[in-house]
């Protein structure tokens, strides 16, 4: 834990050595070594209060160690982002996203060049530190590095394509798959869903588009039997549609870490889908008399050895 926003910059400093010295006196008094990671930030090298805070809490840890002959790891990560961050606060990403989602326009203070690293990234990495023993400084990889105003005008195409039209849009890499997942972690979902669909009607019957895409991916098509549930498992990557074409269903969404549950009715009738946010649990259950019809998009081919699936009841 750290503060990296106060109107006194000597707050900051003073509040964030502060912290680390609590922790080395509480580990000194109790006599324990265990393996630190502490998080500083790409900010040491700059001439602010804040990047001095981390730099020397880290090099006092540092110190710490080598007298205690225990483990510290110091990372050093670069500007980090992920759904459900704080707009208006740490991360520019999480600020644009939030504004065009509440048609606010963002403006870019300064438009620089900024490496980035996307947190399910940063996890895998600090998990791998663990095995590593001794006394290290670490420069946390980045992911990619873009312009603010690239990332401005692809959420602006997200905006436009997406939020504004349920058309999935083109992803060029797993970089772009983790800004749009991103991007749809901050919509009113509970107001979105499900989104009803344009039905063609004429002497022949019914016609319906379910999906328009800019990327590949996988269709597939179930029936389900009254009072089945199928699901009742999250992605941490996956962009799924879930669309209704007959039959009456229920899907049930539920953030991971939340008890919150939300529930959305469809209609072959009135046919409809719900996109699955990630880190979300989800199921769909049969609360009609026929057999439920579902058509699933999912933007990857099924593998199995990489399937990015966690089981847990909603």
């Amino acid at each position: 834990a750290a503060m990296n926003r106060h109107p006194d910059p000597q707050v900051i400093y003073a509040t964030n050595i502060g912290l680390v010295k609590q922790l080395i006196d509480a580990m000194e008094s109790e006599g324990v070594t265990p393996h630190v990671l502490f998080s500083s930030s790409t900010q040491e090298e700059l001439d602010n209060l804040y990047g001095q805070s981390k730099k020397d809490g880290r090099e006092l840890l540092e110190q710490w160690a080598s007298r205690n002959n225990a483990s510290f790891t110091g990372l050093v990560v670069p500007n980090v982002y992920g759904e459900f961050s704080r707009p208006n606060y740490n991360t520019f990403i999480a600020t644009f996203a939030h504004k065009l989602i509440n048609g606010e326009q963002p403006q870019i203070i300064t438009d620089s060049s900024v490496k980035l690293i996307y947190v399910g990234s940063l996890c895998k990495f600090i998990i791998g530190q663990f095995q590593n023993k001794g006394v290290a400084r670490v420069n946390v990889p980045f992911d990619f590095e873009r312009s603010v105003s690239s990332i401005l005008t692809l959420f602006e195409q997200f905006s436009s394509v997406y939020a504004n039209n349920g058309f999935i849009p083109n992803l060029a890499d797993i970089n772009e798959v983790n800004l749009f997942n991103t991007f749809r972690s901050y919509l009113d979902y509970k107001n979105k869903f499900p989104v009803k669909l344009v039905k063609h009607i004429d002497n022949r019957g019914m016609f319906v588009e379910t999906i328009k895409l800019g990327v590949g991916g996988q269709v597939s098509f179930s029936t389900t039997l009254p009072g089945v549930t199928r699901g009742n498992h999250y992605h941490t990557r996956k962009i799924e549609r879930f669309t209704v074409i007959r039959g009456k269903a229920r899907i049930q969404l539920r953030k991971i870490g939340s008890n919150e549950v939300m529930d959305f009715y469809l209609d072959g009738n009135e046919p409809s889908y719900v996109d699955m946010p990630v880190w979300h649990t989800h199921n769909i259950t049969n609360i009609g008399e026929e057999e439920l019809y579902t058509q699933f998009w999912i933007n990857e081919w099924y593998n199995p050895e990489d399937r990015d699936t966690y089981f847990e009841e909603v």
